[in-house]
């Protein structure tokens, strides 16, 4: 079984229950391995904080009990991470996603992602 790294958009569609996830994601999450970067719980506390997603405000204050419903582990940030996210070449400029990628390549996960920068890092990516 692969283990799959959610991206944030990815996640948030999933408790959102949004029809933008798409159905291959969504069967993947169902029957894999999913894994959820630290880096997506702060993008989501930021932006319920500045108002951009208070949608998810009520899942953000148990996000804990959330990702353990659905069977997902969580992944630290670690100096090797961080590394790999500054190091890695491309234009995409996004902290977040730089992050994202550098854990995927670190731990040899597959991304959940509809975002083509995400492969373009070299990840192995899932939509």
């Amino acid at each position: 079984m692969s283990a799959y790294l959610l991206d944030t958009h990815a996640l948030v569609w999933w408790w959102l229950a949004d029809p933008q996830l798409s159905s291959v994601a969504s069967t993947a999450i169902l029957d894999g391995s999913v894994v959820v970067s630290a880096v997506s719980i702060y993008e989501i506390a930021n932006k319920v904080r500045l108002g951009k997603l208070s949608a998810l405000a009520g899942i953000l204050a148990v996000y804990r009990d959330a990702l353990a419903g659905d069977s997902f582990s969580s992944l630290a940030v670690t100096m090797d991470h961080a590394h790999h996210a500054g190091v890695l070449m491309g234009c995409h400029r996004d902290p977040f996603d730089r992050l994202i990628a550098a854990q995927a390549l670190t731990e040899d996960m597959t991304v959940i992602t509809r975002d083509p920068e995400i492969a373009a890092f070299g990840c192995k990516v899932l939509w």
